[in-house]
């Protein structure tokens, strides 16, 4: 039954009723249904809406007029098909409607995408379900004989446009030259922090993740060469001191056992 034609009639009535919902402006309201009560419903429903994502994303919505947000909202309210029935997935619905449909305005800062992004991973890891294997980690073993593991709540993250700085007094229009690198975690006590990081740090996670079978040794000597640094020992003891600062965080709770 794809066609609404085909369909029974009150499944033709909700289509009706749910697509006046969601753009009211191109859906005429189902006849049978009083203009007042209609009402009501579309300001419930809509503002419903409005209220997660503007707790999910704050520091976005404080970029934007009242007019200007309402009209991106309205607009991922009417277009955006979810994926998912549940509350708690309506921030990651937006951040997918922004990132694959959203038509950018004038009024839309050039690091929308990106500010999204960062606001979303915190509380995509304040209610993640994932649990570092501590049957499989020793905490106590060497860093760089042993294998790091990264804690899965530990999120590297890299980013053209400082994210972490930017406020309604802070709007660059430019990416620096420097890209952002950070790391979104969960602690021990179940808050989240954010730690800045450099790009050296960056790598040796991005590698420490894509081959969890190299030890610290290895996954540093491989950035020393990267490097071309003329003294791989400046880059491994430096990296020892990293990694042991990512233990005591709770980044990297230990190696494989």
């Amino acid at each position: 039954m794809n066609k609404k034609s085909d369909m029974p009639e009150f499944m033709r009535k909700q289509y009706e009723f749910t697509a006046h919902l969601r753009d009211p402006e191109n859906n005429p309201a189902p006849p049978d249904v009083e203009g007042r009560r209609m009402a009501v419903y579309r300001r419930l429903f809509f503002r419903n809406i409005e209220s997660f994502i503007a707790k999910g994303f704050p520091v976005l919505r404080k970029l934007y007029t009242d007019a200007d947000w309402e009209q991106l909202v309205r607009s991922f309210f009417a277009h955006h098909r979810s994926g998912s029935p549940h509350f708690i997935d309506i921030s990651r619905e937006f951040l997918q409607y922004l990132q694959d449909e959203h038509q950018a305005r004038p009024c839309d800062p050039p690091f929308l995408q990106e500010l999204a992004h960062y606001e979303w991973v915190e509380l995509a890891l304040s209610v993640s379900t994932e649990t570092a294997d501590v049957g499989g980690i020793d905490p106590n073993a060497d860093l760089l004989q042993g294998k790091p593991t990264l804690s899965p709540l530990a999120w590297p993250l890299g980013y053209r446009w400082p994210v972490q700085m930017i406020s309604p007094e802070y709007r660059p229009e430019t990416p620096p030259e420097q890209p952002t690198y950070l790391v979104v975690y969960r602690d021990r006590n179940d808050q989240i922090r954010f730690v800045s990081i450099n790009a050296v740090t960056a790598r040796l996670l991005e590698l420490l993740q894509e081959q969890p079978e190299l030890t610290g040794l290895e996954a540093l000597q491989q950035i020393a060469k990267e490097m071309k640094h003329p003294n791989p020992d400046v880059v491994i003891n430096g990296g020892l001191q990293t990694l042991e600062q990512l233990k005591s965080q709770g980044i990297i709770p230990g190696v494989k056992k």
